[in-house]
């Protein structure tokens, strides 16, 4: 088993990074080209950045700012928003990007994991989720910064990506997001216990105990957060040190 992987989140817009509270009250927080350095230096396993109205906005990927945002990190970072091609998948790697992230296209046009998998290969491609709860034990997928309700259940979802080709999943968790309450571990367990590929966790973290509780009962692959990181309230150094003392597997 590879080590837990510590990822902060760029979301951007407008070649700014952004936060909001379960995908809403949108705020400006910083220069992404800063806080992309300042996590390499930090101790960041990598980076995933994502234009997030790209895909509601019907347009392609800000790889301008985001090319500029990476030019001088030398950790991996994956790109989301915007995919909706093979050709647009194909840029971003050119972009210096050693994974892709999609989403709605992937919702929109399954057949597109396996073509993209085929091509770039399956540990290229991220299929992210946002998921909100439906009622005990149920979740559903949502698009359009968590509007638009699909109606597709997140754990078969989550199968049907695995078995198209999808070689990670982000699972975001839309009623965790920005609350800083803990990740939804019941979900995760249910989708790391249905598929066979690195399931990486967001929305929640707010403090070291949430980081530690998800990897341990869920056993996630990755860890992914911004508040926390994006504000001080957690130095990834911190964290590392705070799993490591407590037997978790995380590079120093």
């Amino acid at each position: 088993m590879s080590s837990i992987r510590i990822i902060p989140c760029l979301d951007m817009i407008d070649g700014r990074v952004v936060k909001g509270k379960k995908f809403d009250n949108i705020g400006d927080v910083d220069n992404p080209e800063y806080l992309a350095q300042q996590y390499c230096k930090a101790g960041a396993d990598e980076i995933v950045i994502y234009d997030i109205t790209a895909s509601i906005e019907k347009r392609k990927t800000d790889l301008e700012s985001i090319i500029r945002a990476t030019s001088n990190i030398s950790i991996p970072f994956c790109i989301g928003g915007g995919i909706s091609t093979i050709e647009d998948f194909e840029n971003c790697i050119k972009a210096g990007a050693s994974k892709v992230s999609i989403n709605s296209v992937a919702v929109r046009n399954p057949n597109l994991i396996k073509d993209m998998s085929t091509k770039f290969g399956s540990e290229k491609v991220v299929l992210a989720m946002d998921v909100k709860k439906k009622n005990k034990g149920s979740w559903n997928v949502y698009l359009k910064g968590g509007k638009e309700d699909t109606g597709l259940d997140a754990i078969e979802w989550a199968k049907k990506g695995v078995k198209l080709g999808a070689g990670e999943l982000v699972i975001n968790s839309i009623d965790g997001d920005g609350t800083k309450e803990g990740y939804d571990i019941e979900l995760l367990k249910k989708i790391k216990d249905s598929v066979n590929v690195p399931i990486v966790a967001s929305g929640g973290a707010g403090k070291l105990e949430d980081f530690y509780n998800v990897i341990v009962s869920a056993k996630v692959d990755g860890v992914l957060a911004a508040s926390v990181f994006h504000f001080g309230e957690i130095e990834i150094k911190d964290l590392k040190k705070y799993l490591k003392d407590r037997g978790i597997d995380v590079k120093l």
